[in-house]
């Protein structure tokens, strides 16, 4: 039993106006994600900029407190033995950060997600297998 011309034009009328509304819904969406991703960036923009002088100024910190323990350790040796005492254990320091590095850095590499290849051929198997 075929359906009156009516019911056709209003039907197609319908499906067209449902189209528009989620095309319209959709641009919307899109425009949304867009204002909220460029708030976002300038937070990370301010937030970036925010570390990078406390960086600076960290680093001017521990120049300071270095002096320091070199003026103090100054008071009881001479002056050029408490700056190698400080030097000494900044070198020290510096050689363990280089071996903790590079053990991260090898765990690091290779830079592939091993993980998600597994897992990304668990799943074509399974719809492999699914689907005969």
């Amino acid at each position: 039993m075929e359906s009156p011309p009516s019911e056709k034009r209003g039907l197609g009328a319908a499906a067209k106006v449902v189209s528009e509304r989620a095309s319209s819904i959709i641009r919307l969406e899109l425009q949304l994600a867009a204002a909220e991703l460029k708030k976002k960036v300038a937070s990370l923009g301010v937030g970036i900029a925010l570390f990078g002088v406390a960086a600076f100024l960290g680093i001017f910190a521990l120049g300071f407190g270095l002096a320091t323990v070199a003026a103090a350790l100054a008071t009881f040796l001479s002056t050029w033995l408490s700056l190698l005492i400080v030097t000494g254990g900044l070198l020290v320091l510096a050689a363990v950060l280089v071996v903790l590095g590079v053990r991260k850095l090898r765990k690091g590499t290779p830079l592939v997600p091993e993980q998600a290849i597994e897992e990304a051929k668990l799943v074509s198997e399974a719809l492999r297998n699914g689907s005969h």
